[in-house]
């Protein structure tokens, strides 16, 4: 190593000394005079850069102040480039998983540089107002979502592009416009085929909510866009792609939440029913999914075998503020860290079918910050046969306390009443059964409609043209009432039932010695068809 690179490395270090001094100030709440108040780190997916922020600032006398973002070289330790990033949002540049492209979002565009030479600018992608953009995973081709806000009554609007075609009106590959967005997470699937955009408002105009109102919406690289309907009212807590791609699964509703899977044609799979939950997680392999209530809630996690739509376990890591899940995909880390908690820090390794394998707590004096998994490849680990016994364990099983409701003093001595504030939904598989055709769109439903109106027409035309006496008692129908399933079935049955007494009515009339009109007299000997067609319906024929 020669002098000049030498002194390079040792001013790196220095640098690197500074950043971590300031870190450790800003995370103990303390700042020295002349420390940076905040300081942001970032690296590259394949550690190769490291990016750093601190605010921006300004001299008195208004001049314009220095970058305040840099990009180092790891191996070096040169400065590649500096930038002026006044804002803390979207500071970090985002790189594709093989760091050949890398963009950030600057004044109306987005600027794309190609293997880390940032002192030119391959490609720009210019809208006007351009709020945020999301990279999408793996390699070539390279995909990008942006996000453009709405204003002045024009709605909101996320485009997706393939890389480096941004030209012209028809270079987009898909767009999705909305209103009530003041911002939005978007999420790609791991295929880079589809992305979810959860569109958020700050006030919720209705007074439903105190956290905004949200929508979740689904866009894919092939043009087709929908919005995803959530059968229950209130915020989206979580939303989560599985690894294969071709579902997702949103956490949504009011507490108890309801949490749903869904497939690429936005239709629901399975319904969890309702619980105290607000967060999914799957396994890397995409064969389980694991719906847990962090945070104010208490920690209670629900393990599924996603394929099979069974519950495995229903373990409880009470106060956990992280989860994680192993890349062998079989275990389970969770941990109460500072700052989100201070007290009762630690960690613990579970198995998916319920056990508990390792616990360590950190002392009473000491704040566990941040633990992780060791990172693999993918594929290290292949996936393995799921099992619903739980694993043996040395470990003793912490039982959570029970917290007894409180009663007056003049309740004490009576019976327990099970009065619940919520009604409890079961889980529901969402998925034809076996013997019946995949969901119908919602034309061949209106086709099938048509079909079913002609049918009963022709029906009613073959009883018209052959009248019968009015007969003097005919048995009422006892097919027994049941629910379809189908709301326009159900619909049909009730006003079958309603015509056939009202013909009850008129028989009574006329055997009571009234004259009839013609049109009553028509309605009656209309009876055995309606009987036919409301015991055809009742049977699903």
């Amino acid at each position: 190593m020669d002098h000049h690179t030498s002194q390079k490395a040792q001013c790196f270090q220095e640098n690197l000394e500074e950043i971590a001094k300031c870190t450790l100030l800003v995370r103990m709440g303390h700042c020295l005079p002349g420390a940076m108040e905040k300081i942001c780190l970032e690296f590259s997916p394949n550690n190769t850069v490291l990016a750093t922020w601190q605010p921006y600032t300004t001299s008195k006398d208004g001049t314009a102040g220095t970058p305040n973002l840099q990009l180092y070289d790891m191996k070096t330790g040169a400065c590649l480039k500096s930038f002026i990033q006044k804002k803390m949002q979207n500071w970090c540049p985002s790189w594709s998983d093989d760091e050949i492209i890398c963009a950030r979002n600057v004044n109306n565009e987005v600027h794309f540089f190609e293997n880390n030479n940032f002192n030119t600018i391959a490609n720009k992608l210019h809208l006007q107002k351009v709020n945020d953009f999301n990279l999408s995973p793996g390699t070539q081709p390279y995909k990008v979502a942006v996000y453009v806000p709405g204003s002045k009554g024009a709605p909101s609007f996320v485009r997706l592009y393939q890389y480096p075609n941004f030209a012209g009106p028809q270079a987009a590959l898909a767009n999705k416009s909305f209103f009530k967005a003041d911002k939005v997470t978007m999420l790609w699937n791991k295929k880079a085929t589809a992305v979810l955009v959860i569109a958020s408002t700050e006030v919720d105009k209705t007074g439903a909510s105190y956290y905004g109102e949200q929508t979740l919406h689904y866009i894919a690289t092939n043009g087709e866009s929908a919005v995803v309907q959530l059968p229950k009212n209130g915020p989206i807590y979580d939303v989560v792609w599985n690894s294969n791609s071709t579902e997702f699964c949103a956490v949504y509703g009011f507490m108890p939440a309801k949490a749903t899977v869904f497939n690429l044609k936005c239709d629901p799979v399975f319904d969890f029913g309702t619980g105290p939950r607000n967060a999914a997680f799957y396994s890397p392999h995409g064969h389980i999914l694991v719906l847990a209530g962090f945070g104010n809630l208490r920690g209670q996690m629900e393990v599924w075998d996603v394929k099979n739509y069974k519950l495995i376990s229903k373990p409880v890591a009470s106060d956990s503020t992280y989860f994680a899940w192993c890349p062998d995909g079989e275990h389970i880390l969770t941990a109460t860290c500072a700052p989100r908690l201070r007290v009762n820090n630690g960690y613990k390794i579970w198995h998916y079918t319920g056990s508990l394998l390792h616990k360590y707590d950190v002392p009473s004096n000491g704040e566990l910050w941040q633990v992780s998994w060791q990172p693999f490849l993918d594929g290290i680990f292949p996936a393995k046969t799921i099992k619903y016994q739980a694993v043996p364990s040395e470990v003793p099983s912490e039982e959570p306390k029970v917290a007894t409701a409180y009663r007056p003093p003049a309740l004490r001595n009576k019976p327990v009443t099970n009065s619940k504030l919520h009604e409890e939904e079961p889980p529901q598989n969402m998925k034809p059964h076996p013997g019946s055709d995949k969901p119908l769109s919602k034309t061949a439903l209106k086709n099938q409609r048509k079909h079913e109106a002609k049918k009963a027409a022709k029906q009613e035309a073959r009883s018209d043209a052959a009248p019968t006496p009015v007969p003097q008692s005919a048995p009422r129908n006892t097919v027994t009432q049941s629910a379809s399933g189908d709301p326009e079935v159900d619909k049909k049955i009730k006003n079958l039932k309603k015509k056939l007494k009202a013909i009850e009515q008129l028989k009574e009339q006329a055997a009571a010695g009234k004259q009839l009109e013609k049109n009553q007299l028509e309605k009656i000997q209309k009876e055995t068809a309606l009987l036919q067609e409301l015991e055809d319906l009742e049977l699903g024929v």
